[in-house]
């Protein structure tokens, strides 16, 4: 079965790239009780000061938008957004396999 996999890039204002990191990690931690949720990895490049990368994993497209409901995704993203000026999804994948990833 293919997997539904995002991979995206967050921006931020001014010195707030560590703030958007710690509340990613908050959400990241939030989706451990979800068995739908695989991966869900908090990135930076340390020449993109005001970027954040994340990739998801996740059992299928439904799943991944259930989440978004949740109360402590919406709290998160309450949190995030004064903070945020940008989002831009890299690219939507189907994940086929690979280490961390059931099958």
């Amino acid at each position: 079965m293919e997997k539904y996999s995002l991979f995206g890039k967050f921006t931020v204002s001014e010195g707030n790239r560590d703030t958007l990191v710690e509340i990613l990690l908050e959400a990241a931690e939030s989706m451990k009780n979800l068995e739908e949720c695989e991966i869900y990895t908090v990135n930076i490049n340390e020449s993109e000061p005001h970027s954040v990368y994340v990739y998801e994993v996740w059992s299928n497209e439904n799943a991944h938008q259930a989440s978004l409901s949740l109360e402590a995704t919406q709290t998160l993203i309450k949190r995030a957004k004064p903070i945020m000026t940008g989002m831009e999804r890299i690219s939507t994948l189907q994940t086929k396999g690979g280490k961390g990833v059931t099958h």
